[in-house]
């Protein structure tokens, strides 16, 4: 950890909602004119996407399971050593994955590459002078036999939706952005269970705030939804691993949030289309003391 260069961590798996909390860290980077060094999960992964269905393939055959969550797909190393460096120089290096043709195109005009969605940018120096690296993927708190990328996170924030809520996210979104079949998303999302227990659940014992929504409807067969339960048809509940450390000021958040209560002495309910603005109540001052901290 680092208080002169903080490493901020949003982890949650596929279809998590991960792009809320990151949209909560723009607006407070905006407000505070932080400039901060953003790195996406999925440059971390270590093939690209014609290679991966080649090696899944070839491990299906050996009767073996391969996906995105676990170690034989990722180089949890070389994050590791991107959180290392920039926590002691406020340097390193990133990449890109591009996901689709419009990213493609931004990035082939920046770089003066021809790439395809499915590649690799290649590896460029981070931008000099930011104020803090913030991570948002798969893998900002995981922990290996080989790596250890927890240690060197100083706020780490799990989205955790409950399980048939994010496999209704990921289903819808799988579905109709990236257009495969119900049938193969189910497969996928049934491959990546033993890696998912054991790469993915464990984060959330080790981050400092956790975002689960809850549903108030019924979604006990995730398979046959016809749709996302809205955030007014939602709870979210917030578990702060150590408010002291945090400093939360539990009497005001409650009322800040209206209709928010505590259900634990370290967790609070607020309605689920107040998760936005909880966030950015909650985050903000943590996040700008980690900045008055660095002019120390």
């Amino acid at each position: 950890m680092s208080k002169k260069h903080p490493i901020v961590a949003v982890t949650g798996s596929s279809g998590a909602g991960t792009t809320t909390v990151k949209r909560a860290f723009e607006h407070i980077f905006h407000r505070d004119n932080i400039s901060a060094a953003v790195i996406e999960g999925d440059s971390f992964h270590r093939y690209d996407r014609a290679t991966m269905k080649a090696e899944m393939t070839a491990a299906a055959q050996r009767g073996e399971s391969l996906s995105h969550f676990g170690p034989l797909a990722n180089r949890f190393d070389l994050l590791e050593e991107l959180f290392r460096e920039y926590g002691e120089t406020g340097c390193g290096k990133k990449r890109y994955y591009i996901h689709s043709d419009e990213e493609a195109r931004q990035l082939n005009a920046r770089l003066g590459t021809s790439l395809n969605p499915g590649e690799f940018t290649p590896w460029e120096d981070l931008p000099a002078g930011t104020d803090l690296l913030f991570y948002e993927g798969l893998h900002g708190l995981v922990v290996t036999e080989d790596s250890n990328v927890a240690q060197h996170v100083d706020l780490g924030v799990g989205v955790v939706p409950i399980v048939n809520l994010e496999w209704i996210q990921k289903i819808h979104r799988d579905n109709l952005e990236r257009g495969y079949s119900a049938e193969a998303i189910v497969d996928t999302i049934m491959r990546r269970m033993p890696d998912y227990i054991r790469y993915i659940t464990p984060q959330f014992s080790l981050t400092d705030i956790n975002f689960q929504r809850v549903p108030t409807v019924d979604t006990s067969n995730p398979f046959i939804a016809r749709d996302i339960p809205t955030p007014d048809e939602s709870f979210v509940i917030i578990r702060f691993r150590d408010p002291r450390k945090l400093q939360i000021d539990f009497p005001y958040l409650l009322s800040m949030i209206h209709d928010s209560f505590m259900s634990r002495r370290n967790s609070m309910v607020v309605p689920g289309g107040k998760m936005g603005f909880a966030m950015e109540i909650i985050l903000q001052p943590i996040i700008e003391r980690m900045m008055d901290a660095r002019r120390v």
